[in-house]
């Protein structure tokens, strides 16, 4: 299953400072805690995955990699998997005081309570733009050179004849008729009162009087819209491309989501790739594996360059050139080309090359009982 997007896992906008990424993540950890959930396997991924979040955002160098690669940036860059000593060197930073209410929250979190503070937060609050996926498909040498491409897609943007407030002509908005502005409802049950999001007004305590008849209430309205990418040099099947801002307009002003161009790349006629190395099989004749020669061989650069057979060369056999390959991400290095030599068997000789190879074969002594040989690792 591919991994949700960072910022989304949060639940926080592209611009979120740290503070709010700590207070996100704190109210994560916490309902997801697998303490809080003996047994409950989705809650502890949950949880895992909030943990992994976090150990990026909150590190400066990993999030600028992650915002301008997205995961092809990070992926590896703590070995065989994340290493989470920056999200609990500091643990009492997060789920101490900080702002965030302390243990007296944690307690409440945890049995239902809350301040009428906790309570109230995120009324009528801004609500973050959904982020938007789009799949583009680049020719091989596009991928490892890097090009610019135009793709048309479309999203929700604010409307602009009520400018995204959703009312008509100005008419503004009034409190909430079935909660009284509170955006809850509350319900008695037994000893306990349980409170829900207000079904009328979906939490913010108000109301449109006049809905805007062009985007009927809701201040947003589908476009269409054409952008170009750059796909940077070095993406492989699967990186992804950030475009920040250029995915759905929030509701209330908040903020606009994420577009992710992810990345799928064409097979190539002759090469193959493998992480930044290309490799490519070129066939030789018997002579020139048995003499050694000279030869001209083409690169993904569009180049011929010049490769030395040693004499006596054996089929199968790789040659290395050094920075013929992919060029890296974020990098003006690039891997090795490696070329595999494959020694051809003539299928119709003419009676002059029959003697000469009979004449070769008896200078040779060659063997007519072969014995078998390990095959090699």
């Amino acid at each position: 299953m591919a991994k949700r997007d960072y910022y989304e896992v949060l639940g926080i906008a592209k611009t979120a400072t740290l503070d709010e990424i700590k207070k996100a993540y704190r109210k994560l950890a916490i309902a997801n805690h697998p303490d809080r959930n003996p047994g409950n396997k989705e809650a502890e991924e949950r949880f895992k995955e909030a943990t992994e979040a976090y150990e990026v955002l909150s590190d400066e160098k990993k999030r600028q990699t992650y915002d301008q690669f997205g995961f092809a940036g990070i992926d590896g860059a703590n070995g065989s998997g994340h290493d989470y000593s920056n999200v609990y060197r500091d643990f009492s930073d997060i789920f101490g005081g900080g702002g965030g209410g302390g243990f007296e929250d944690i307690f409440s979190s945890f049995f239902g309570g809350g301040s009428s503070r906790s309570q109230s937060r995120g009324q009528g609050a801004p609500d973050v733009g959904s982020s938007l996926r789009y799949d583009i498909d680049v020719d091989f040498k596009d991928a490892v050179f890097g090009t610019k491409v135009e793709i048309a897609f479309s999203h929700q943007v604010a409307c602009d004849t009520c400018h995204g407030s959703g009312a008509k002509g100005g008419s503004g908005t009034k409190v909430c008729p079935t909660c009284n502005g509170a955006g809850q409802v509350r319900r008695n049950s037994g000893f306990f009162s349980v409170a829900s999001t207000c079904p009328t007004c979906n939490g913010t305590g108000r109301v449109i009087e006049n809905p805007c008849i062009d985007c009927h209430g809701t201040g947003l309205k589908r476009k269409q819209q054409k952008v170009k990418v750059t796909i940077p040099a070095g993406v492989d099947n699967g990186s992804r491309v950030v475009l920040r801002g250029m995915g759905d307009a929030g509701a209330n002003g908040g903020a606009t989501g994420d577009l992710y161009v992810y990345v799928s790349v064409k097979a190539h006629k002759f090469f193959v790739r493998q992480d930044y190395d290309l490799f490519c099989q070129i066939p030789i004749s018997i002579t020139q594996a048995s003499l050694g020669n000279d030869i001209e061989v083409p690169t993904i650069d569009g180049q011929n360059i010049k490769v030395t057979i040693p004499a006596g060369v054996q089929s199968g056999k790789m040659l290395r050139v050094r920075g013929r390959g992919v060029t890296k991400l974020n990098s003006t290095d690039r891997g090795d080309m490696y070329i595999k030599l494959l020694v051809q068997v003539p299928k119709h000789l003419s009676l002059k090359a029959k003697k000469v190879m009979q004449e070769l074969s008896e200078a040779l002594g060659e063997d007519v009982a072969p014995k078998p040989v390990p095959f090699e690792d």
